[in-house]
This record gives C-alpha cells, structure tokens and sequence, in this order.
C-alpha cells in the first residue's frame, strides 16, 4: 500500500506539473537536445557506477574483499531496489547479500553499507553548502536552506566523528520513540562497530572520504551536463547549489524513485535560468540517472534473488 501511494503520489505531482507547463514545448526541448552532450552526459552513469563499486570494494576487510565484478553486480542489483524502496534504501539490500554470501558478519555488513551513505548524503551536502556559499541569487528561503544544510553537514559530521555525540542521539532517539526502540539499539550497535572499525585506519577513512566527495563532484557534473544536453545553461557554482537540493527533495519518502518532488524541486529552483519545460526536461534526464543502472541490474537482482533462496534451502535442509 505504501508503494500504491508513493507512485499515485508521483503521478499526482507529474500531472500537475506537466499540465501547468507547455507541453509541447517540453518535447520541443528534448527533440532539440544536443546529441553529443546528452550521450556524454548518459555515458557517465558507467565511470560513476565503477568508482562506486571500487569504492564498496575498499570499504571491505582486505581479507574479505569483495572481486570487483561482485561489487559492480551488488551496485546495480541495490539500483534497482531504489527505484521501490525509499530514500534509496535499496542500498541497504548490500549489507544483506554479503551476509547471506557469508563473506562478513551481518553487524559488519550493515554498518559498512550505513557507513557508506553516510560518506554519499554528507558529500552531497558538503557540495551544497559549498555552491550555496557562493550562489548569487539569495534570497530569505536560500539563506535558510543554507543554514538548515549547514546544521545537517555538522551535526551528520558529528555523528561520524563522535562516538559519544552518536551514543547520546540514538539514547535521545529510543527515548522519543520508545516505538522503534529495538531498530535504533540495532542500528546504534552497527553504527559503534562502524565507528571502531573506520577510524582505527585514518589514512583508509581518509580515502573513502575523499573518493565519497568525488564521486559526487561527477554526479552533479552529469546534471550540469544535462544542463548542456538540452541547450540551457546555469553556471557551475550555481548547479552547485541548486542540484543537490533537488536531489534531496527526491529522497523524501513521499514519491516513487523521487518522481515527481525532484522534477518540482528543479523547475522552481532552476527558475533564474531557464522556463518550467526546459526545467522539466531535465527532471526527465535527472530520473535517467537511476533508471538506466535499474535496467542494468534488473539480471543481477534476480540471480542475488536465486541465490539467497538456494542458501535459505541449504540451511534449511541442514536443520531438518
């Protein structure tokens, strides 16, 4: 049912949209688009989805490490699983499948994967603060959008840098929702074993770290691409800014794959420097971004789905 709703949900905000623009004049755009820049822009989902899976690879233990064609598979498999579950939790499905593979402990593998996209919202809020800084055209909602990023990149910063700061919000949490207790005394435990393995190697946080930041400099290059591709322009700083924030209203859990809150977010935030169609055809080419992996993994997540059955029967027949 909540999948029901989120899709009725994008299809609402869709039909709103794309009945208040000129329809017409949003195929327009995309039947001008610049072939060259939209197979350059499309064409980055490959490097993006290979230095995402490396990185998985440099978050494992060096004696459990994954091969870099399995930790290419797990990246796809867990795309398509973000197109259905919110705010990309399809990630998530990785912890699961190493553990069922039995290469790490199931505590292990969720903490490295919670580490994981810890690393991708704080680098997509370190970018957005960054472009925010610098963005020309403030105004009173930017300014408080750039001090609610600002408190959201320090107080995330701080969760990952304190072991105690952590300690106090999960306690803080279980006491506000004494509903999700058990989850949180869960996820506290994943995060401290998170916290001990990490940063008892500065120098190997400091690589996933840093590669975290990168991989998301090229995700917001790719939508500036985008940007090329249907023969707008924005400058670099201000994509900077407005990109991420769009991203971010598509990971709230009200819509399908963010269908719908991000194709709103970036017509009234791409305002300044292009219409509402052309705003609309890049929501079109910011949702290809996840549809083109989730088509590439579809075959993996139906072999992990395979495999995982073939184990649970395994451990099953042992059992009996």
């Amino acid at each position: 049912m909540k999948r029901f709703f989120s899709i009725c949900v994008s299809l609402f905000m869709l039909g709103i949209i794309y009945w208040k623009i000129d329809f017409p004049q949003l195929l327009q755009v995309l039947q001008n688009s610049n072939v060259w820049w939209l197979v350059i822009s499309l064409s980055m989902v490959v490097p993006l989805t290979l230095l995402t899976a490396w990185r998985l690879q440099q978050l494992m233990p060096t004696d459990k490490r994954l091969g870099f064609g399995e930790a290419i598979r797990l990246i796809l498999a867990a795309s398509v699983l973000n197109m259905v579950l919110p705010s990309k939790m399809g990630d998530i499905a990785k912890a699961f499948f190493m553990k069922e593979r039995g290469q790490i402990s199931g505590s292990l593998s969720l903490s490295l994967v919670v580490f994981e996209k810890a690393c991708d919202l704080l680098s997509l809020l370190l970018w957005c603060v960054f472009g925010l800084l610098f963005y020309s055209q403030q105004n009173w909602l930017f300014w408080i959008m750039t001090a609610s990023v600002s408190l959201g990149l320090i107080f995330g910063m701080l969760l990952l840098a304190s072991q105690q700061f952590a300690q106090v919000f999960f306690d803080i949490g279980k006491f506000i929702l004494p509903r999700f207790s058990s989850k949180l005394a869960k996820l506290q435990s994943s995060w401290g074993q998170m916290h001990n393995y990490f940063w008892r190697d500065r120098t190997h946080l400091l690589l996933i770290v840093t590669t975290s930041i990168f991989i998301w400099f090229l995700h917001l290059l790719q939508i500036w691409f985008f940007i090329f591709a249907i023969n707008a322009w924005t400058p670099f700083l201000a994509n900077l800014a407005l990109s991420p924030l769009a991203i971010l209203a598509g990971l709230l859990p009200l819509t399908f794959a963010g269908v719908g809150t991000r194709d709103a977010a970036l017509i009234v935030f791409y305002q300044p420097y292009f219409d509402a169609p052309t705003a609309a055809a890049l929501g079109l080419l910011c949702t290809s971004r996840y549809i083109l992996p989730a088509i590439a993994g579809l075959p993996f997540l139906g072999q992990y789905l395979t495999m995982l059955q073939t184990i649970r029967n395994g451990k099953q027949s042992i059992r009996y």
